[in-house]
């Protein structure tokens, strides 16, 4: 039988303070993603065509790169804060550690990618 209260037995084992910062951002951006998939569906459903030329006009326009910059980040960064909970949640030990990095790194390539494509495209080659 141990003499600890129960305050002392979970002493230590609390959170690291960032779990509600967490989970209010993976909220904000699902709210944030609304307008902009319905702006991303919307739009591309009402191109004339989905050959190289017209998908390439249509991002050339300012607004529609704006969008989707903003749409391809949102939507990498609410995805990167799942995954994020999803590997601390069942990955253990050392493999924990590996998979967080890497996984980060691959959401920055995948940032860094879209983010290169999109201004290559509207700003021309």
């Amino acid at each position: 039988m141990s003499m600890k209260s129960p305050l002392g037995k979970v002493l230590g084992l609390g959170s690291a303070k960032e779990g509600t910062e967490h989970w209010w951002t993976q909220r904000v951006t699902a709210v944030a993603m609304v307008p902009l998939m319905l702006w991303f569906v919307i739009s591309t459903l009402t191109m004339p065509s989905y050959d190289f030329a017209a998908v390439s006009a249509w991002i050339a326009t300012p607004l529609n790169a704006v969008l989707l910059l903003l749409t391809s980040g949102t939507l990498l960064y609410h995805s990167a804060l799942g995954t994020q909970v999803v590997i601390e949640d069942y990955v253990k030990g050392f493999a924990k550690v590996v998979t967080l990095i890497l996984a980060r790194f691959a959401y920055f390539a995948l940032g860094a990618a879209a983010a290169f494509a999109i201004l290559r495209v509207s700003l021309g080659s």
